[in-house]
C-alpha cells in the first residue's frame, strides 16, 4: 500500500469505528477464499461489511473514538464486521463460527462498550431490530382486533337474543 492509500483506508475505518452500530473482530487464519467469499455475500445480505484490517492501521485508526479499547485484539490476522444495526455483525459472525471453525471470535465493540467472545455471543442472540420492530406493530395491533372484537359482540348478542324471541312469538 502506498502512503495515500493507508491514509484514506485509516480515516475509512475511522469512520466505521466511529459510525457502525457494533464491530466485530476476528481470526480467519486458514480461511479459503471461497469461505471468506461467503461470509462477505452473507454479511452484505444482511446489511452489514467484512474488511481484512491491517493491525498497525486499524490501531492508528482507532485512536480517538469510543472503541480505542479494543485496539489489543488487532492481532495476527484479523478481519472486522460491523454494520449499523447492533445485532446484524454479531448475529451474522457468530452464525459463520459455529459451521467454520476457522473464523475465530476474539470479541469486539458496541460503541463505547467492548465485548469479549461471549458478549460477542450473547449480542448475536437478541432479535434485530425489524424483529423488534414487527413485534411491537404486532402486539399495537392484537388490543385494536379486540376492541373491535368487543364492540361487536354486544350487538350479536343483542340480535340473537331478538331473533329468539321472534322466534318465540312465531311458536305460540
Amino acid at each position: 500500500m502506498e502512503r495515500a492509500e493507508k491514509r484514506e483506508f485509516v480515516t475509512e475505518l475511522n469512520g466505521v469505528f466511529q459510525n457502525a452500530g457494533s464491530v466485530v473482530v476476528a481470526h480467519y487464519t486458514g480461511l479459503s477464499v471461497a469461505k471468506m467469499s461467503d461470509l462477505r455475500s452473507k454479511m452484505r445480505e444482511a446489511g452489514g461489511t467484512v474488511k481484512v484490517a491491517k493491525n498497525r492501521l486499524a490501531k492508528i485508526a482507532l485512536q480517538g473514538t469510543e472503541s480505542e479499547g479494543m485496539s489489543d485484539l488487532f492481532v495476527g490476522q484479523t478481519l472486522i464486521a460491523y454494520s449499523e444495526d447492533p445485532v446484524t455483525a454479531p448475529k451474522v459472525a457468530s452464525d459463520f463460527a459455529k459451521a467454520n471453525d476457522k473464523l475465530v471470535i476474539l470479541g469486539g465493540a458496541m460503541g463505547a462498550t467492548m465485548l469479549d467472545q461471549s458478549g460477542v455471543k450473547q449480542l448475536a442472540e437478541l432479535p434485530s431490530l425489524d424483529e423488534l420492530r414487527a413485534k411491537i406493530v404486532g402486539m399495537i395491533n392484537t388490543p385494536a382486533t379486540r376492541i373491535a372484537g368487543v364492540t361487536q359482540a354486544p350487538a350479536g348478542q343483542l340480535a340473537r337474543v331478538l331473533g329468539a324471541y321472534a322466534r318465540k312469538d312465531e311458536e305460540a
